[in-house]
């Protein structure tokens, strides 16, 4: 992610302009022109299965062969990017959520530390002395040295 963007000063008080982040993906026009292209072959594709003499029933039976050829190949390319996404997937995890992860153990490992030393050096004591503190309260009533 760091590639992405640049880190901008703001100097006396002016606000940055905002960059869009840098995308590699396809091109929505790319996609756009494969798709009229790949349409056009299946135009051209069944105009010519249906100028042939062959009968009704092996007409539709090409054009169905075609179709499903069709289909299997765009499963493929949806396939291919799914596989692609999934490697984004694994390299984010990889290079930025396991980093975030061994932060945040490391966090607790300490805060965990912190606790036991206040707890041991801090409450504690203070706990002990709330007892002795009871304790002579309870022996000074008992002995009626404090009135009340």
């Amino acid at each position: 992610m760091a590639e992405d963007t640049e880190i901008v000063e703001v100097v006396s008080g002016e606000t940055p302009a905002v960059e869009a982040p840098v995308s590699s993906g396809i091109k929505p026009w790319l996609i756009i022109v494969i798709a009229v292209i790949i349409l056009g072959l299946i135009g051209t594709a069944v105009y010519f299965l249906m100028q042939a003499d062959a009968g009704t029933t092996e007409k539709i039976r090409d054009v169905f062969i075609i179709f499903m050829a069709l289909e299997f190949a765009v499963l493929g390319v949806a396939l291919v990017i799914l596989i692609v996404q999934l490697a984004k997937l694994v390299n984010l995890l990889e290079n930025e959520v396991k980093p975030i992860i061994a932060n945040t153990a490391e966090t607790i490992n300490t805060l965990k530390g912190t606790t036991e030393f206040l707890s041991e050096n801090l409450v504690t004591p203070v706990i002990k002395l709330n007892g002795y503190m009871a304790g002579f309260k309870k022996v000074f009533d008992l002995l009626k040295i404090i009135r009340r």
